[in-house]
């Protein structure tokens, strides 16, 4: 009689290291299961990171470009173009009678009609 109770104990014993062993495995797939689908998070995210920065880098050349070609190009050729022209018109606006007479009477100066001869 103590032969068969032992041979319950040692059936026993092995379904019981059965049961853990099975037990660990399943809880050690249900924990890659989870690592895997953090780890395609993970990719998602840094996919989506670089997606991002790409946008960001393509926006900042556009923008990069449009300043060179439009802004400046137009600013410097306007800029430029009224900057030069603006001398002329102040002297034609220096030189004409009117303001001869104007500016020989604000400075009260007279201007030398007749050059002395040496």
């Amino acid at each position: 009689m103590d032969d068969d109770d032992d041979d319950d104990d040692d059936a026993d014993d092995n379904d019981d290291f059965i049961h853990n062993v099975t037990y660990l495995i399943t809880y050690c797939i249900d924990l890659l299961t989870l690592l895997t689908y953090l780890l395609t998070y993970c990719i998602y995210l840094l996919t989506y990171c670089i997606y991002l920065l790409t946008y960001l880098l393509t926006l900042l050349t556009y923008l990069f470009t449009y300043l060179l070609t439009y802004l400046l190009t137009y600013l410097l050729t306007y800029l430029l173009t009224y900057l030069l022209t603006l001398p002329t018109y102040l002297l034609a606006y220096l030189l004409n009678p009117w303001s001869r007479v104007l500016l020989e009477k604000l400075t009260a100066l007279q201007l030398v009609k007749k050059f002395p001869a040496f």
